[in-house]
């Protein structure tokens, strides 16, 4: 099913979600990978605040390209979730609700989804050009020293992505393997 949802991601949004969705989302999404999550962990270690609102936050774990001229950004597709996993079960404790990214999540960060009513969005791998055209706007918001890896906030208008794990745990990796495998 097809569904347009708007930023920030409440329980409400994710409650009306299920794996296999085709999602269009409009409004803000943050941008980290390995080293910003690294530097928001060491910054919740020193009792220091995250340098973003995390609560009802989206991260899209992507390392974008340098933007063309009159564009915003560059390239922009999806890279591996799974490198994000020993840090995402805290940032969702901590008021997150969607990450997207691309592959499989471990059991602890599946456990935390459904803890926190948060759900998990694939990107399609191999597209940043096509989803950097669903970028309206991006800004470094922080650690600029990061270079492709700092955070950024980006503005998106319809990004496509598809519900992987929702907020009651179902898994589409799981459930799509096994619908496959009972075809004749």
């Amino acid at each position: 099913m097809d569904k347009h949802i708007q930023t920030p991601i409440t329980e409400k949004t994710t409650a009306g979600l299920k794996a296999g969705d085709y999602v269009y989302i409009t409004g803000t999404l943050y941008v980290a990978r390995d080293a910003a999550h690294k530097r928001m962990m060491e910054a919740l270690e020193e009792n220091r605040e995250l340098p973003i609102d995390i609560r009802n936050a989206a991260i899209y774990y992507m390392g974008p390209s340098p933007a063309r001229e009159g564009r915003p950004i560059g390239s922009a597709g999806p890279t591996t979730a799974s490198r994000m996993d020993k840090y995402a079960p805290t940032l969702l404790d901590l008021g997150q609700k969607a990450m997207i990214g691309k592959g499989k999540r471990t059991k602890e960060v599946i456990d935390a989804i459904v803890r926190n009513k948060a759900v998990y969005f694939a990107a399609i791998g191999g597209a940043g050009a096509f989803l950097s055209k669903c970028i309206v706007k991006s800004e470094i918001v922080c650690y600029e020293d990061l270079g492709a890896e700092a955070i950024r906030k980006i503005e998106v208008k319809d990004f496509p992505v598809i519900t992987v794990i929702d907020a009651e745990g179902n898994n589409l990796y799981e459930t799509a393997v096994k619908e496959y495998c009972t075809m004749e």
